[in-house]
């Protein structure tokens, strides 16, 4: 198992955002994260890449108890790459400076290095003649892909993205969900909170609903999706299909 959740309590003023929360991840897996707003999926992935400190519970990462006080963040995140939905790219850097400024500054490797493997990745996502361009010269979609790019050159066991299309036109939703399930089909491992669910349904290979802070129903796509078993997924799962987010046939409405 490469990512045990066990526990894990996240407690915001008098709020309680993840209540005894329980998730395992196998290596090469994909797991999506689904549920309403406030459920708890981006915290549940900020606390797995130590953005944010657990009240209570653990996390292990290949058996590491990486919520130890002891553990080092840097060293850790070195494991894990974590894309945003906002891009986060910084706007006075150029696409290849983007990328290559963790590793180099952070983990501390060579700078050509570096660039040589931003710039092989680039090439993958057909983005290499972007390398010298600056974000607000890119599309958002060629933004969220040179940002999972930059999760990537440091070739993390652990990929954790955050509603990486909710920021994006429909039209460019798509480029960014093929770059998604390419990496699936390279054996990446990855969590991903979402509300695409169709593409939920293509790509993962477990859904689990969050309600309350918890996982309160977890299963195949085909299980989760079509036939819930619980309650309050099928009021989630028909208000979604009301807003035109997922069609009765599986296709997302994009």
């Amino acid at each position: 198992m490469l990512l045990s959740v066990e526990g894990v309590r996240k407690v915001f003023g008098s709020s309680v955002v993840l209540d005894a929360l329980d998730l395992a991840v196998d290596e090469h897996q994909v797991v999506a994260l689904i549920g309403a707003s406030g459920s708890g999926k981006s915290t549940l992935l900020r606390c797995v890449n130590l953005l944010t400190e657990v009240d209570d519970g653990t996390i292990r990462l290949d058996g590491e108890d990486i919520t130890d006080p002891r553990a080092d963040p840097d060293r850790v995140r070195q494991k894990i790459g974590m894309v945003f939905q906002s891009y986060n790219l910084f706007p006075h850097m150029t696409v290849l400076d983007n990328i290559v400024l963790a590793p180099t500054k952070v983990h501390r490797r060579a700078r050509a290095e570096a660039r040589e493997q931003a710039f092989s990745w680039l090439k993958r996502v057909g983005l290499s003649d972007k390398a010298d361009s600056y974000p607000d010269r890119l599309s958002g979609g060629q933004q969220q892909r040179v940002a999972i790019v930059r999760a990537l050159v440091n070739e993390p066991r652990l990929l954790l993205l955050d509603e990486v299309t909710s920021a994006l036109d429909p039209e460019l939703v798509g480029e960014v969900l093929s770059m998604i399930r390419d990496l699936k089909t390279e054996g990446m491992t990855m969590v991903l909170a979402t509300h695409e669910m169709g593409f939920a349904r293509q790509v993962a290979d477990r859904v689990a609903f969050l309600d309350g802070g918890r996982v309160l129903e977890e299963g195949p796509p085909e299980q989760v999706l079509g036939d819930p078993t619980e309650a309050r997924t099928r009021q989630f799962l028909a208000r979604i299909i009301e807003a035109g987010r997922l069609w009765p046939s599986g296709r997302s409405a994009e």
